[in-house]
């Protein structure tokens, strides 16, 4: 694979701006789309999923070909909100770092419209912005478009599906005939067609991976639960059994984000919700906040978490199903970027599986599921995630030098066992105390009917030579063996573990693919074995 200065596509300043944000390799969008607009001047549909570097695609071949000389913007870049705007505005200006006279303004509704009159006023190469804006500049007349060369229209279906058919309409209007339009989108909806048709001549389609098929580097789950009332518990168990988890979770309505926002903040979970009616200083400040990983937790709707381009989002969580294949996409696609690996999560009802199955076929992809946590399970995950933050501590031994003596002294009553108990309850007796009542919310499947004819007829007990003492938990084997057989719809029915063995029952028909499956994976080093009771 060429480097892209191997490739010898851009001048010395790009190539050294690519080089200072850590950019190597093109993605496989950038290595179709780069090329092709640096030699031709085309109009072109551009599908690649969200994560692949679509702006780099059209923003380094814009920034390379527009004429300092000249004082009007060449480049139009249309987005559907302020939160996409600002970032395909923070993104050309890293890549124009040292392209000192370049200039790029960012218009956008919620900001002080005075100001962004005063920087249309100054030389302007590129204007990035969303259409409700545009327009209204337009209509007080200062914009000029006419030495616009380059229109991009990125998440152009979002556009129309937001209702801003009519801005588009007005705002190509005013664009001169001769320009190269490009479109830019992770999923080929029921919208873009309706927008190739209308905006763009004789378009070429560029497409990296499969249309609106979700992305290789993540990992698709979900958990059901058996009524409505369940799903916020629900939500605090799969954020506490994942210490280390840096989350969007996204809601249906406005209404809702805040609340589970409102709801996790006073149960002590760092939150904040991102909403369409937030002013732009209060959505720069969330948006700040979760960026810096100040906030662990994104309570979004989806409009305002389009086109967000965040990296290392360790999970996205569905808190609520979306009705279309395509915005599923979108949503999952905040994680898993930049060749990062992440875990989209649906919370979902029995009923919904169906929902679910139609995703599986139009993305493309497998979604497993997974049981819900006990509080036991919880609690175990969270006491050996504070003592490896405890070993991995590094002390300032000179700043505590003058204390220890003191600490050893107030501690000199304790043994060695007592102060390990009491530092660990420090670290997680929250958990504890919230969970040491709890109930399983995973729902039950079938009433447990052992002994029955049904039973026999339909069950086969199996023996596994793994127990208690070897960290075998229900839920840990009801996971082993769905691994086992790659399936998470079996009827699992009677679990006993004891402390060297366990047994287990399940449908006869997978019985020889668990066995086969389950004598092949280790369970914390030691391997299994299995063997068949009846």
């Amino acid at each position: 694979m060429k480097t892209f200065q191997e490739y010898n596509f851009f001048d010395k300043n790009i190539i050294q701006a690519i080089e200072d944000i850590g950019f190597k390799y093109p993605t496989p969008i950038q290595e179709k789309v780069i090329p092709f607009l640096l030699s031709s001047e085309k109009d072109i549909i551009a599908l690649a999923q969200t994560g692949t570097g679509k702006t780099a695609a059209f923003g380094l071949p814009i920034i390379q070909k527009v004429k300092l000389k000249s004082t009007l913007p060449q480049a139009l870049i249309l987005c559907p909100t302020r939160e996409l705007c600002i970032q395909i505005t923070r993104d050309l200006c890293r890549f124009s770092k040292f392209s000192s006279f370049i200039k790029i303004v960012s218009l956008y509704g919620g900001a002080n419209i005075n100001s962004q009159i005063k920087s249309l006023k100054k030389k302007n190469h590129i204007i990035v912005g969303t259409p409700g804006r545009i327009i209204d500049l337009i209509k007080r007349k200062k914009l000029s478009f006419d030495k616009i060369q380059y229109l991009v229209l990125d998440e152009a279906d979002e556009m129309l599906n937001m209702g801003f058919k009519d801005e588009l309409d007005s705002i190509i209007e005013k664009l001169p005939k001769k320009r190269q339009s490009l479109l830019f989108s992770a999923t080929m909806s029921k919208y873009m067609n309706v927008i190739a048709h209308k905006y763009l001549i004789d378009p070429v389609e560029i497409v990296t991976g499969k249309k609106n098929i979700g992305a290789d580097d993540v990992k698709h789950v979900y958990y059901i639960i058996e009524k409505l009332d369940k799903k916020y518990l629900a939500l605090k168990r799969i954020l506490d059994i994942n210490p280390d988890i840096y989350s969007i979770i996204f809601c249906g309505t406005k209404k809702e984000t805040k609340e589970i926002a409102d709801f996790l903040t006073k149960d002590g979970y760092n939150a904040d919700a991102l909403y369409g009616d937030l002013s732009q200083t209060q959505r720069e400040s969330v948006m700040n906040r979760f960026r810096n990983r100040n906030l662990k937790f994104l309570v979004a709707t989806d409009v305002a978490a389009r086109g967000l381009d965040i990296n290392n989002i360790t999970h996205v969580i569905n808190y609520n199903l979306p009705k279309e294949s395509q915005i599923y996409v979108h949503r999952s696609g905040r994680t898993g970027r930049a060749g990062n690996t992440g875990i989209s999560i649906c919370i979902i009802q029995t009923k919904e599986t169906r929902n679910l199955k139609e995703f599986e076929k139009k993305i493309g992809k497998s979604f497993n599921r997974i049981m819900l946590p006990t509080g036991e399970e919880i609690c175990e995950k969270q006491l050996f995630y504070f003592i490896e933050k405890i070993k991995k501590v590094v002390v300032n031994d000179n700043l505590m030098k003058k204390f220890l003596p003191k600490i050893q002294k107030n501690l000199e009553f304790f043994d060695k066992e007592e102060l390990i108990k009491r530092f660990s309850w420090i670290g997680f007796n929250h958990f504890i105390n919230y969970y040491k009542n709890s109930k399983d919310l995973n729902p039950v499947f079938y009433k447990k009917i052992i002994g029955s004819r049904t039973k026999k007829k339909f069950f086969s007990k199996l023996f596994l030579n793994i127990g208690s003492k070897d960290n075998l938990t229900k839920l840990r084997l009801i996971n082993l063996i769905n691994k086992a057989v790659n399936n998470s719809r079996i009827n699992i029915g009677h679990i006993k573990i004891l402390s060297n063995f366990s047994l287990f029952e399940v449908e006869k028909r997978y019985r020889n693919k668990i066995l086969i499956g389950m004598s092949r994976i280790n369970h914390f080093g030691k391997p299994i074995s299995i063997e068949i009771k009846n």
